[in-house]
């Protein structure tokens, strides 16, 4: 089996990003740069119940540099548009892939109908690294429907993967990545177990949504805690104690250099002050379309 190297506590405080994202830090490269690379961050915004309101809430317009974002859907509506024109609504079961590349401004907010009606809100945003050569790449905007996500059936009946990038069992996500990773979002149902293996050299980093869950019969994990892996290959195995959603990220280490200030990541305190100087002359977009 994949040795763990750790447990990660769930924040016990949550801050709001914008009026809209109640959201904890579950995964955060500055505490664990070398072991969660290729990601950077990982934030789980609920569950939470919303009332019905005609304000709109969410994140306006803002900057990013030199990294990805990918915003996974579990309850609730996203109305997402940037500055290169792209854009849409993003519904339970939806991912948005945005690559920030060179520099786009964006706003997230509630979809109008999910604002008007009010309810239950869940989502996570995460962080993706760009490697050196791709960090100035033009941005570019993946949306991927529930529909076209693949489901994977687990052994015996334990649950469901659905594989949103990378490889599982045949079935290929629909998301085209910078660098070799597999995103899975797993359902595992209660009293059941499901083994998984992943590539040699691979960080992996599992974040436990909903639990508790029982990792390699020896780590008792609840929701909120992260589980890091060392990188040498071997089987994880999840045994659920009640039904389980997690979140399986694995990748290939990007082995340079991060520096990040606030919505920019890049590789060095000179590449920063240039993304800073090129967002505030203007040249990401003046405003979203």
């Amino acid at each position: 089996m994949r040795k763990i190297i750790g447990v990660l506590a769930a924040p016990e405080t949550m801050h709001w990003v914008g009026d809209g994202f109640p959201v904890r830090t579950l995964v955060s490269h500055q505490r664990r740069e070398a072991l969660v690379s290729p990601f950077l961050l990982l934030d789980h915004a609920g569950p939470v119940h919303f009332e019905p309101t005609e304000r709109r809430l969410g994140v306006g317009l803002h900057p990013h540099r030199g990294f990805e974002t990918v915003t996974i859907v579990y309850d609730g509506a996203v109305a997402h548009r940037d500055s290169t024109g792209a854009g849409g609504l993003i519904g339970p079961g939806d991912v948005q892939w945005m690559t920030a590349g060179a520099g786009v401004l964006h706003e997230e907010y509630h979809a109008d109908d999910f604002a008007r009606t009010g309810g239950r809100f869940e989502i996570v945003q995460l962080w993706v690294n760009l490697p050196a050569r791709l960090k100035l790449t033009a941005p570019r905007y993946q949306a991927l429907s529930a529909g076209d996500i693949p489901n994977v059936a687990l052994h015996k009946g334990a649950g469901v993967a659905r594989v949103i990038a990378g490889e599982l069992q045949g079935a290929t996500g629909p998301a085209r990545t910078a660098t070799p990773m597999n995103i899975w979002d797993v359902r595992i149902k209660e009293g059941g177990t499901a083994a998984f293996s992943l590539p040699e050299g691979h960080n992996l980093v599992v974040v436990a949504l909903d639990g508790p869950v029982v990792v390699d019969g020896q780590a008792h994990v609840r929701a909120g805690e992260t589980i890091i892996f060392e990188r040498a290959g071997g089987d994880v195995i999840f045994s659920a104690q009640a039904d389980t959603k997690l979140l399986l990220l694995s990748g290939e280490p990007i082995h340079e250099p991060v520096v990040q200030e606030g919505p920019f990541v890049m590789n060095t305190r000179a590449e920063i002050e240039q993304a800073i100087a090129d967002y505030r002359a203007g040249r990401f977009g003046a405003t979203a379309p």
